[in-house]
């Protein structure tokens, strides 16, 4: 590719120095054209003009022409003009043509033989000069001169013919020192138009094929650690299928993960993991062979193709090789990161005979390894069939629930903390039905729809439904949607609310979107941005499951939440810590009073855990006590019916009294 560009790069630099010389020649002929024009010009001129100079002051021009002698006056005339130095000879001819004088720088006299001028005989016959230019081509001769044969006429009568024959030499040479300026100065200038924006286009072709070359390599690679892409690595599958149905042996695909890789993350930053990332694709190159393939799919996950692997054995010898190849330790600034992987291994064709079922072969293995503890390596079994079928349906019905919009949003209550429970609003969460009806989980279908890159356009689903619905409940009720990392990768996340409460007419004050600070971990600067627009829109920003990151409190002081949410492992561990969780508990709702910032609490689960926060400075809770999350048809039942509606949960049923109730209604 690098000797395309380079065989292109110069057949352009040879086209602009050929129209480059066509351009200094065409403009050096057309001044030398101008020059010998003007010079033809001048020289006709000055002859003309010294032939009529000579006919005014020659008193017996008729009598010189009729053969007889100049008269002493004449002469006295034609030796000063001889003298005069550029007017080299005069001729006088009588009327048919014939010389009659001739003086010259030698002598002063008639001629001695007369001899015809067809040019002075055309000047006469035509009543005007005749001039012709000539190089001199002999000694006595200048190099370049003019003669002019002037017809003299007196009372409308023809009475001689006077030729002047003047030396044009320096004028000759002057006016080509001039040209030779104007034209070095005209080229000069008319090269550097010329070139200027050529070398700009040069350069912007240059830049365009870099960019053209850069595109080509993303296109087939992966941007931060230059190892195959996904596209590649399908091409280079595809391939090797091909090598190995006709006869050329199999190979081994691995499937590899780093292990806590979350965690490099969370400490380190974003710097940090990339370049764990990249030392980790360089020691993977360091233990491949040439015809091996390196690929990295996006995240933490590398794919190998180990070319000519016979067996299980010879595959699983390289698979430990890899792995023993990642624990040295990685130094980054003064931090010493260890590195572990997990390797799940298939082989071709056994296992599989096109790229997508080797890949989820060998993807299934590596669950199978995180399963097994990590840092390990398993390969794929037949009796893993039925979960490679299960991920495959899995693939299918989400690929056709986001084709034709066949997800349904539940939405869970959330209450005042004080002990009336008054209704606030819901929180939106996703669930994906199956053919038969049943929900799937939403633990299982999310991971397989990241892992699929769908989980954007669910997202924009998500936030318009859960809009929608809202629009249609009472004006103090709130809905709060979860914001994925995968929903900014697709553009501007604010144009996509903006859009969302434009069709559905919600108030912006009433949605509420809620982060996690893992989206932060990223290009947080340009996250937080966008969030500052969302916010400016009069949309709530609350952070998500906070307590259970190692970054949270960095971030509450450089954005403006509007609430915080603590996560639902305070409430699971609430009965079992004794006075830890309440501690911890109390803690970060005197935080959130001392941000002006909203605390809610999640995964409320007893009436003790409910007693408590009631004593609290809380604002709001949510959580199975209160009610599980419904569909958007019973939340519409409850709000008809008498504004209020007992909910078939486990609360209601322990507490006896109402899951639900509607603050505002008609009922109060």
């Amino acid at each position: 590719m690098r000797s395309f560009f380079t065989v292109s790069i110069a057949r352009n630099v040879g086209i602009v120095v050929a129209v480059f010389g066509m351009l200094i020649a065409g403009t050096w002929a057309a001044v030398k054209s101008a020059t010998d024009h003007l010079l033809y010009q001048n020289a006709t001129s000055t002859a003309s003009s010294w032939a009529r100079y000579l006919a005014e002051n020659v008193g017996d021009l008729e009598q010189i022409a009729a053969g007889e002698q100049p008269s002493t006056t004449s002469m006295t005339f034609f030796k000063g003009a001889r003298r005069g130095g550029q007017v080299f000879r005069y001729e006088i001819f009588n009327r048919q043509g014939y010389s009659q004088l001739a003086s010259d720088q030698d002598k002063i006299a008639p001629v001695e033989i007369s001899e015809f001028s067809i040019d002075a005989a055309h000047s006469i016959a035509g009543a005007q000069p005749v001039v012709a230019v000539k190089e001199g081509n002999s000694p006595n001769l200048p190099s370049f001169y003019a003669q002019a044969y002037v017809p003299i006429f007196v009372d409308h009568r023809p009475i001689a013919i006077v030729a002047a024959y003047v030396d044009q030499t320096d004028q000759r040479d002057n006016f080509y020192r001039t040209f030779l300026i104007e034209a070095v100065l005209l080229c000069l200038m008319t090269g550097l138009s010329f070139l200027i924006p050529m070398i700009g286009w040069l350069r912007r072709t240059r830049e365009k094929q870099q960019a053209d070359r850069h595109i080509r390599f993303l296109a087939y690679h992966d941007a931060l650690t230059g190892l195959a892409n996904r596209t590649q690595l399908i091409e280079k599958l595809e391939a090797a299928l091909a090598v190995s149905a006709s006869g050329g042996g199999g190979f081994a695909v691995h499937f590899i993960d780093l292990d806590r890789f979350k965690e490099v993350n969370d400490t380190l930053g974003h710097d940090g993991g990339d370049f764990l990332l990249k030392t980790v694709a360089d020691r993977l190159r360091a233990e491949t062979r040439p015809d091996d393939v390196v690929a990295r799919l996006g995240g933490d996950e590398f794919v190998v193709i180990q070319s000519g692997a016979d067996g299980r054995d010879e595959a699983g010898a390289f698979a430990n090789r890899l792995i023993s190849a990642l624990r040295p330790p990685i130094n980054f600034n003064e931090h010493e990161l260890t590195a572990t992987i997990s390797i799940g291994s298939a082989l071709a064709p056994e296992d599989g005979a096109d790229p997508e079922r080797l890949l989820k072969c060998a993807d299934l293995a590596l669950y199978e390894a995180k399963a097994s503890g990590r840092d390990c390596v398993r390969f794929f079994l037949a009796e893993m069939d039925g979960a490679l079928q299960a991920r495959i349906d899995l693939e299918r019905t989400l690929r056709h629930a986001v084709l034709h919009e066949h997800f349904v949003l539940h939405y869970q209550p959330v209450f005042e903390a004080k002990a009336s429970h008054q209704l606030r609003g819901f929180e939106a969460l996703l669930r994906l039905p199956r053919e038969d009806g049943t929900l799937i989980p939403p633990m299982a279908f999310i991971p397989v729809a990241e892992d699929m890159r769908l989980i954007g356009e669910i997202g924009i689903w998500a936030l318009r439904e859960a809009c929608r619905t809202a629009a249609t409940w009472p004006d103090h009720l709130t809905i709060a949607v979860n914001l994925s990392a995968a929903q900014f990768e697709l553009g501007s996340v604010s144009a996509i609310v903006a859009a969302a409460l434009g069709e559905t007419g919600l108030a912006p004050a009433r949605l509420e979107l809620e982060i996690t600070e893992t989206l932060l971990l990223g290009n947080s600067e340009a996250i937080l941005d966008e969030l500052r627009t969302i916010k400016a829109m009069g949309v709530a920003i609350a952070m998500d499951d906070f307590g259970t990151g190692y970054s949270s409190l960095s971030y509450l002081w450089r954005f403006p939440f509007d609430k915080i949410k603590i996560d639902r492992s305070f409430m699971q561990g609430f009965d079992a810590s004794g006075q830890d969780a309440r501690a911890v508990v109390k803690t970060i709702i005197a935080l959130g009073r001392e941000l002006n910032m909203l605390v809610t609490v999640e995964g409320v689960e007893t009436e003790q855990q409910s007693a408590f926060l009631s004593g609290t400075d809380a604002d709001l809770v949510q959580g199975f006590f209160f009610s599980r999350p419904i569909p958007d048809a019973e939340i519409a039942a409850g709000l008809i019916t008498n504004f209020q509606k007992t909910l078939p949960t486990h609360a209601a049923a322990k507490s006896g009294k109402p899951a639900l109730r509607i603050v505002g209604s008609a009922a109060e």
